[in-house]
């Protein structure tokens, strides 16, 4: 028996055999044309054909898992429709007179390997995307089959060298067990695909996995990031175990997802959800969420290649606030920049995006962007149980600066005659340490704070949290990070703020007891994990976990945190 270890991308345990995933073989003969025209009419052909594909891909995403997710796909459509690929690709045609297949696998392989110079880890990803939307034309031009997984036909766990996101939608979950890959990061659009499809996966596992025996038996436990190969009888035994009981606590969890999460000693917990669509507001319903702790707005500005007018998002916010009827919806201003871009929006690239302008920074300087979105929140307030949260706020005089441009826009509706509401309640997300070092004086601005751990975390740490290499570094169980999480609930409830977390973190089991023992007023995550978070918090005494809490923060590694809570509730495990 041997162990592999990679990184954790998607929770769950898959036991079977393994299924080598091989690539499609393409190849290319370089040939020259004599009729450009014809060949770039070719390609036109080829394209057109790639896009109704991925139309269909990105349909069967919202179907599947939501519309955050497929919005991977939408990104693949607007690369495929890039005026400077295709211009180079067009040039290739007409100055070198070569066919359409090598022009377009040059000029995507030039881009590609443009984008992967790139400083930020995000964008030199993206390569990957390109070469994913490079093969579907290239399949096309060359007439090849477009079915990767035609020769699996018993439940197995998929090893590869990669997974394209194209590749990881048209997996059949009859099929599939789990998968791992040898290359790729925990922030990859494949294992944002996987989370979303519910199956086990395990990334950046090295070469070793692609020399396994296809005869083999292993065990992916995407929690561990660990693939046991050759187990023995006891092992996989205590593994089918450790599945059976997380799939029938699962099972309960779900039936008693509407009911509250109150701890042994009588405190309720308000556990909500974060949504970015209309569709993910019911399946968040239907899982139990009582509210709405993070509402991406982005979503409506990757439908289309054009920003979205003032009656469409009043339209779509009033939909997903009735969706939730009393309870409460905040909803996040347009956070853009740093790892999400629309090209539309033409945003100048910056050294460093991560820091640069991004959220409130950018929305300060597009009031074309702010303003229509202030108006269509103010109108969709009115009888409404609305609360707006601006995002990257790092100093008190932008929470000043956003909430006169709130109020310009709220005396512009009530000249126009339209109603809002008076007693919305404003707050930040907290994502920059200066937030938690100021909060006492942002208190005098805002009604609440929510904490956004994935790049507090990066802020505090210096580490860029997309980057593979750095995992081990961006950890939010930190307790450099807790510490000033402890910090601002601590100094926010002084002043009679509430507190919630919007975060990664705060669906993250092992985090339960130590931020209900620092008195985390709302949990807020991805609506799947909702059932299992309310479970944990119905086991849990807050009075006990305080304690908890107080020896966690005296710790000084994260691994050391969480092997502590792991030992003291193994129910988080």
């Amino acid at each position: 028996m041997r162990i592999i270890r990679g990184i954790p991308a998607a929770r769950g345990i898959a036991i079977g055999p393994v299924y080598l995933y091989t690539p499609l073989a393409i190849e290319i003969q370089y040939c020259q044309i004599e009729d450009p025209a014809k060949e770039w009419k070719r390609l036109q052909s080829a394209i057109q054909t790639a896009s109704h594909e991925l139309h269909l891909a990105h349909e069967q995403a919202q179907e599947k898992i939501g519309d955050s997710e497929a919005a991977i796909f939408e990104a693949h459509l607007e690369m495929l429709d890039d005026p400077e690929l295709l211009d180079l690709a067009r040039n290739m045609i007409e100055d070198q007179r070569i066919n359409a297949e090598t022009a377009f696998n040059n000029a995507a392989e030039t881009y590609a390997s443009a984008i992967e110079a790139m400083e930020d880890e995000y964008f030199r990803a993206r390569g990957a995307d390109i070469r994913d939307v490079k093969k579907r034309v290239l399949r096309i031009l060359l007439g090849l089959e477009d079915n990767p997984f035609a020769s699996l036909n018993t439940p197995s766990i998929i090893l590869a060298q990669d997974l394209t996101p194209s590749d990881t939608i048209a997996l059949d979950k009859s099929l599939v067990l789990g998968f791992c890959t040898a290359s790729g990061g925990s922030t990859s659009h494949t294992a944002i695909l996987a989370r979303g499809l519910g199956l086990p996966a395990i990334v950046g596992a090295g070469n070793d996995i692609l020399a396994i025996p296809g005869d083999s038996q292993v065990i992916l436990d995407g929690q561990s990031g660990e693939l046991t190969v050759d187990a023995g009888a006891a092992t996989i035994e205590k593994y089918r175990q450790k599945q059976l009981s997380a799939i029938q606590s699962q099972e309960a969890a779900v039936k008693k997802a509407r009911q509250p999460a109150i701890t042994r000693d009588g405190k309720q917990v308000e556990v909500v959800a974060n949504i970015g669509s209309v569709e993910e507001a019911r399946k968040a319903m239907e899982l139990g969420a009582e509210g709405v702790g993070l509402l991406r707005t982005e979503f409506l500005y990757l439908r289309e290649e054009r920003l979205p007018d003032e009656e469409e998002q009043y339209t779509a916010y009033c939909a997903i606030l009735d969706s939730f009827g009393d309870y409460p919806v905040v909803l996040r201003t347009l956070d853009i920049g740093g790892d999400k871009e629309i090209p539309y929006l033409n945003i100048p690239t910056e050294m460093n995006s991560f820091l640069g302008l991004r959220a409130i920074r950018l929305c300060f300087q597009r009031p074309d962007l702010f303003k229509p979105q202030l108006r269509a929140v103010l109108r969709a307030s009115a009888g409404r149980n609305l609360k707006l949260m601006f995002p990257m706020i790092a100093t008190p005089a932008e929470v000043i600066k956003a909430r006169q441009i709130l109020e310009d826009c709220r005396n512009e509706l009530q000249q126009e005659g339209i109603s809002t509401s008076e007693k919305m309640e404003i707050g930040i997300m907290v994502e920059i340490p200066s937030a938690v070092m100021l909060a006492d004086h942002f208190c005098k601005y805002v009604d609440f704070f929510s904490i956004g751990t994935n790049d507090l975390t990066q802020y505090t740490l210096a580490v860029d949290r997309t980057h593979p290499a750095l995992s081990y570094l961006s950890s939010a169980f930190s307790p450099a990070v807790l510490r000033l999480v402890a910090s601002l609930i601590e100094t926010a409830h002084k002043y009679g703020k509430w507190v919630g977390m919007c975060g990664e973190l705060a669906g993250e089991p092992a985090a339960i007891p130590i931020l209900l023992g620092l008195g985390l007023d709302e949990f807020s995550m991805n609506a799947p994990m909702i059932p299992t978070i309310k479970e944990i918090l119905r086991s849990l005494s807050a009075n006990d976990c305080r304690t908890v809490a107080e020896r966690a923060l005296q710790m000084s590694d994260p691994e050391e945190v969480k092997a502590y809570i792991q030992k003291e509730y193994p129910i988080t495990k």
